[in-house]
Order: structure tokens, then sequence, then C-alpha cells
């Protein structure tokens, strides 16, 4: 009986323990960049605007072909005012291009970049989170360090709310 007792114990603790780390893990992925979400239904926000890469680019070999711009109501708002509050996000879809007959039209997708605006889970990054997402997955992930792929280059676009691409006219 009282080695059952003691086996118990053992499993209760060990339970616990599991338990614990369970949590602490759960918790530290709410605070990190790869939590920010796949933006389902982007393309039907506001388009705010398209640019189409060609072979000229220095940027060909990873972003070449057409990259469409959606902003959701609240990122809308921020274009206008140039002020992106909390809850706002951008998303950058980028495209291959296929030709036929002379027409350009879209290909395979390559990847999409998302920002979302959230002031307190990522106020590291100016407020915002950033996240990548591989051809038409919406799980597959492809940053490693959002900090440094992503808002190392933001930080140029302080003035505008760490935003590259602006409402077109």
């Amino acid at each position: 009986m009282k080695r059952l007792s003691t086996l118990v114990r053992i499993a209760i603790v060990c339970v616990m323990v599991i338990s614990s780390i369970l949590v602490a893990a759960s918790s530290a992925q709410v605070s990190t960049p790869e939590s920010v979400p796949y933006p389902d239904g982007y393309r039907e926000w506001m388009h705010v605007k398209s640019a189409l890469i060609t072979p000229q680019s220095r940027g060909f070999k990873r972003f070449g072909g057409l990259h469409n711009i959606y902003a959701n109501a609240k990122a809308l708002e921020g274009y206008r005012t140039g002020v992106f509050a909390d809850g706002a996000v951008i998303v950058a879809d980028f495209l291959e291009t296929q030709e036929k007959d002379g027409d350009i039209s879209e290909g395979k997708r390559r990847f999409i970049d998302v920002m979302q605006k959230d002031s307190k889970r990522f106020a590291q990054t100016g407020g915002w989170g950033f996240e990548e997402f591989s051809s038409d997955s919406k799980t597959e992930r492809t940053l490693t360090n959002p900090t440094k792929e992503c808002f190392q280059c933001h930080t140029t676009k302080q003035e505008s709310g760490f935003v590259f691409s602006s409402m077109r006219k």
C-alpha cells in the first residue's frame, strides 16, 4: 500500500510538472511573432495597390512577379490618417506571373506577408507583428526571426507607421 501511494505521488508530481511546462509554452507562444494568424478572406479586403517586379529589380529572385497589397478596415483608416490602430492588418500577396499570347496574368502564389497591429503584444517591433505564409498554405510559416527578417527593414519607415505601402491615388 505504501509503495502504491508513493507511485501515485510521483505520478501527480509528473502531471503537475508537465502541466506547468505546457502552460508556460502556450503563454510564451501568445507573445511570439509566430502568433500572427493567417488572414482568412484577405482578398475580399480593400485592394491598396499592385506592383510588377521584373527581372531588372534587385529583389526579383525572391519577390519577382505580381505583388498585391490588401488592407482590412482598420488598416484603411491608418492609410488615410497616417495612424494605424490596433487590429489593423496588411497583407502583401506575392504571385508569380505567366504570359500567354502577350497577356500577363497572375500565376502560382509565392507567399503572403502579414503585418498585424497590436501595440501590447508587439511593443518591441513598433506595435506590429510580422508573419509569412508559404505558397497557399494557411499553416506553413517561413520566418524564423521576424525582428531581423522584417522589422529591421520596416524601421526605415517609422514616419509612416512602419508601413512601406501607401494608398494609391
